[in-house]
């Protein structure tokens, strides 16, 4: 089943797709080349799709954890947005910081508000019992309101012809580029953490801890491991 259930939505993803496409009087062999070919054959094309990939497989590699343990979160974006709200800190608040530490504070940055706000709906559970996928959804919610307020308010730039937007980062903020165009580094990191975290949760202590803890939460208690 972990094999055939993505293979069986892809398949059903394509069949559903060439239905709508036949129903609008479209070729839906052209246009399923256009959505799950093109995009792979072309140079450029592949490196936008691989630009585009890095933030999801972060996200992905992150709540992979939370499944694992059958903890529902799907507050994700919301814990990204305040990540790169972090992030952004250094580059929009102190534009004049500059130099080699500016990349590594805007990582860090971008953990530590990630964590502290995927910490709220995990609080929520563990002292109120509250539903987790409930807190964390809502969040999102909140966290794009709040980057909205930014760069609508304190954070617009003023060079931005009335766009809600910030200030351009400096060179120092940027990711080194590593493709012909916008490809960067973040995706060598990105690639990265999914393998760590995949070696994380096969072979260590506290991979297994996690994994038990979601599929045998009785048998996690008696072994003295805290599921909270």
């Amino acid at each position: 089943m972990t094999l055939a259930s993505p293979l069986a939505a892809l398949a059903l993803t394509v069949v559903t797709g060439a239905i709508l496409f036949l129903a609008l009087g479209q070729d839906p062999v052209a246009g399923l080349y256009y959505f799950f070919i093109e995009p792979v054959t072309v140079g450029w094309s592949l490196e936008e799709v691989l630009v585009k990939m890095t933030p999801l497989a972060m996200i992905a590699a992150g709540l992979a954890v939370c499944y694992a343990a059958s903890v529902w979160n799907i507050g994700a974006e919301g814990q990204f947005v305040l990540g790169a709200i972090f992030a952004a800190f250094w580059p929009v608040v102190l534009p004049e910081f500059q130099g080699l530490a500016v990349l590594p504070l805007m990582l860090l940055s971008g953990i530590l508000g990630g964590a502290l706000y995927a910490m709220i709906p995990a609080l929520c559970r563990v002292r109120f019992g509250a539903n987790e996928i409930l807190t964390s959804l809502m969040l999102v919610y909140v966290a794009d309101l709040f980057l909205d307020w930014l760069v609508r308010g304190p954070w617009r730039s003023p060079k931005g012809l009335n766009f809600p937007e910030t200030i351009p980062f400096h060179d120092w903020a940027a990711m080194p580029v590593i493709g012909a165009d916008r490809l960067n580094i973040g995706f060598l990191l990105a690639i990265a953490a999914c393998l760590v975290l995949g070696f994380a949760l096969s072979r260590t202590f506290t991979g297994f801890s996690l994994r038990l803890s979601g599929t045998a939460p009785m048998v996690a208690r008696f072994a003295g491991i805290s599921r909270n």
